[in-house]
């Protein structure tokens, strides 16, 4: 807790906005992990409009003394930042009662914004980046002060409006409307590439906001322990015999940086050998001393050795190799290794500019080469891709399941050229994590990532929404049908463990896979406990992106929509605007996302519970259609699963009427064009 000083001169800097008084000219942090140089992508001519468009912000006497800061920063970094404006005070989520608001709902979103850009929580916090390398909060600190200053000021009858980590301003509005609309990355469709990103982010215009970065609802590496451990215990039940455990097996994948540093602790908790590659030394020191992974190797030779020591041993380890994962598929290939699970979660959404690091190249030198030389990396990302592939493909052809884990690895894969496409050559040869695994057995039901954030800051408060959840969900597991009775247990076991894995980073906060029913159920209890001061502060809620109806992303969260729309973002678009009308009190739609720039459009919200009769209202309504919607578009494709949730629901709310397919017979449809 700060002091009463300290807190004062906290609210007195947020109420400021933008500083009366330049402040004096600062270095970055060189203590810090900080973004890699932008590719040099602007004319001339450009570059004079960006650095316009950033002194837009400050009154023109300052401009000549920072006309050419930003300058220098354009050419050092190929973003401007705006590191001067960084605040003075320690970046994190304060409780609720800290942030000087109008509004219990404006001071809840300022402290999830100061959660994501918490140095303990964000990848890159100076540079705004919460994670996968360009998933950013705002574009630059201006637009975070401002931010902050209109959300302090902020009535219960207006909106702030963000476009791109701009605050466009606070327009009149209702009680019942959204506080804030975020929009990320909105591009006109034939300006999606990925040098539209690189250009028009450069130019101050736009920004990736990832999916939790850019809508405030990151939650550290929790969220994405929990659906990588639901995605490895659903692996291994399709690959092991019924009640083989998976101790002593191998699940080998590569990434230690934001989301991706949590495969090792979901491995754990999944209870098999996990060796994750990582080529940054100071992302994979940074997971061990968290505690997210158990022991850190360099040397390729010891690895192999400690791998079949834990394969007699039977153990339940995490080994993270400072290397090229690469290297590790064809030593273990060579060494005849047998690996039962493989995946990839580098973030080859962004493979040219830090998201994936070629193998035979230091981290340095592909540094390097990525910002001075970009053509000459892309040849070389695109020639380890190949190799990689040639590598997992005669792992396959021994019994290893490897399957896509939404970092769009195959989907660049086969740009490069590699090995990579089924017989068809339509389709991959391995399957994406959706397809196989969390589209058929959760978000077709409906089951997708609930989360929380207690915004008193007390990990009692945790406690208390901890056997809240878990007595709601073993209440809905004691009538539920067979069809959901494995997702339900494996998320009261996921509660019941969540303290002593130590999960939280950052704010107070929770994640577990629930269906509507769950999560209307869960928040209603919320809501009665903070009525009630067994809790202590109001609760946001939230979700992932990455969940039944707020995505659509054909090459993962609507990968298994076989039906021809799931290049189609509907469903994601009806999503926000559903929802702002339905109660969330605040909305985004970003373009981006976790496979790329172009490649998806993605949705999510947040609501604050506050103990009123009012936030039990919205929880309600908006929780039922923020789901129901997407299990509507699934049981339109088709999707089995997804009829059996759609149906169910109709019959036990008479008020939902959706339009269910009359199924074909796939014998109709033969000889019809020979």
């Amino acid at each position: 807790m700060q002091s009463n000083s300290f807190s004062t001169d906290f609210k007195s800097q947020i109420l400021q906005g933008i500083p009366s008084e330049l402040p004096l000219k600062r270095e970055r942090s060189s203590t810090i992990s900080h973004a890699p140089k932008r590719k040099d992508i602007l004319s001339i001519e450009e570059k004079k409009l960006a650095i316009e468009n950033a002194l837009r912000y400050f009154p023109k006497t300052w401009h000549a003394e920072l006309a050419k800061e930003f300058a220098s920063e354009l050419s050092m970094y190929g973003r401007i930042y705006m590191y001067r404006f960084i605040p003075e005070y320690e970046m994190f989520a304060r409780a609720i009662s800290e942030y000087p608001a109008q509004t219990p709902q404006a001071a809840a979103i300022m402290l999830m914004i100061q959660n994501n850009l918490d140095p303990a929580v964000a990848q890159h916090p100076e540079e705004l980046i919460t994670y996968g390398g360009n998933g950013s909060v705002f574009q630059n600190w201006a637009q975070y002060l401002l931010a902050m200053q209109y959300l302090a000021s902020m009535t219960e009858e207006q909106t702030l409006h963000i476009y791109s980590g701009h605050p466009m301003g606070l327009f009149p509005s209702s009680k019942d409307a959204p506080r804030v609309v975020v929009t990320n990355g909105m591009m006109i469709p034939n300006y999606s590439k990925p040098d539209d990103w690189e250009k028009y982010n450069a130019l101050g215009v736009t920004q990736y906001g990832q999916m939790t970065a850019g809508s405030y609802m990151y939650i550290g590496p929790q969220g994405i322990v929990h659906g990588t451990a639901i995605t490895v215990m659903n692996a291994f039940r399709k690959v092991l015999k019924k009640n083989e455990s998976p101790k002593g097996k191998i699940f080998l994948t590569a990434g230690l940086g934001g989301m991706s540093g949590a495969q090792p602790k979901a491995g754990n908790i999944a209870g098999c050998i996990t060796i994750c590659a990582e080529v940054n030394p100071a992302a994979a020191k940074k997971r061990h001393k968290q505690g997210w992974v158990d022991e850190l190797i360099d040397d390729m030779n010891q690895l192999v050795a400690r791998t079949l020591k834990a394969i007699e041993n039977n153990e339940v380890v995490s080994l993270a190799f400072i290397g090229n994962v690469v290297d590790v598929w064809e030593k273990f290939d060579s060494e005849n290794i047998f690996v039962h699970l493989g995946s990839d979660q580098t973030s080859l959404h962004n493979p040219w500019s830090g998201g994936y690091y070629p193998v035979g190249m230091t981290f340095e030198a592909s540094n390097d080469m990525m910002a001075n030389n970009p053509g000459a990396f892309k040849a070389q990302v695109q020639k380890s891709l190949r190799r990689q592939v040639t590598a997992i493909n005669k792992h396959a052809a021994k019994g290893t399941y490897f399957f896509d884990y939404g970092n769009a690895f195959l989907l660049e894969a086969s740009r490069a050229g590699a090995d990579i496409m089924a017989e068809n050559n339509i389709d991959f040869r391995y399957p994406s994590y959706v397809q196989d695994i969390l589209g058929p057995l959760c978000f077709d039901y409906g089951f997708g990532p609930f989360r929380w954030v207690c915004t008193s800051g007390k990990p009692e408060d945790l406690q208390k929404t901890d056997t809240i959840a878990l007595n709601v969900m073993k209440g809905i597991k004691e009538a539920a049908p067979e069809e959901i009775q494995q997702q339900l247990q494996d998320n009261i076991t996921w509660i019941q463990e969540a303290e002593q894995n130590k999960l939280v980073v950052g704010s107070q906060a929770r994640i577990l896979y629930a269906d509507a029913e769950g999560r209307a159920k869960i928040a209603e209890a919320f809501n009665k406990a903070i009525k009630n001061k067994v809790i202590t502060a109001p609760i946001v809620l939230g979700r992932d992106h990455h969940d039944v109806s707020g995505t659509d992303s054909p090459f993962r969260e609507t990968s298994n929509i076989y039906d021809g729309s799931k290049f189609t973002a509907d469903m994601a678009i009806h999503n926000v605007i559903g929802d702002s009308f339905r109660g969330a009190t605040w909305v985004s739609i970003h373009n981006g996302g976790g496979v790329g720039w172009g490649e998806v459009i993605n949705g999510g919200f947040g609501m604050v519970l506050d103990g009123s009769d009012d936030a039990s209202k919205r929880l309600k309504n908006m929780l039922f259609y923020d789901v129901n919607n997407g299990i509507s578009r699934r049981s339109w494709a088709r999707n089995e699963e997804a009829l059996f949730a759609i149906k169910r629901e109709m019959d036990r709310t008479p008020e939902l009427k959706v339009t269910l397919p009359n199924l074909v017979e796939e014998r109709m449809l033969d000889n019809l064009f020979d």
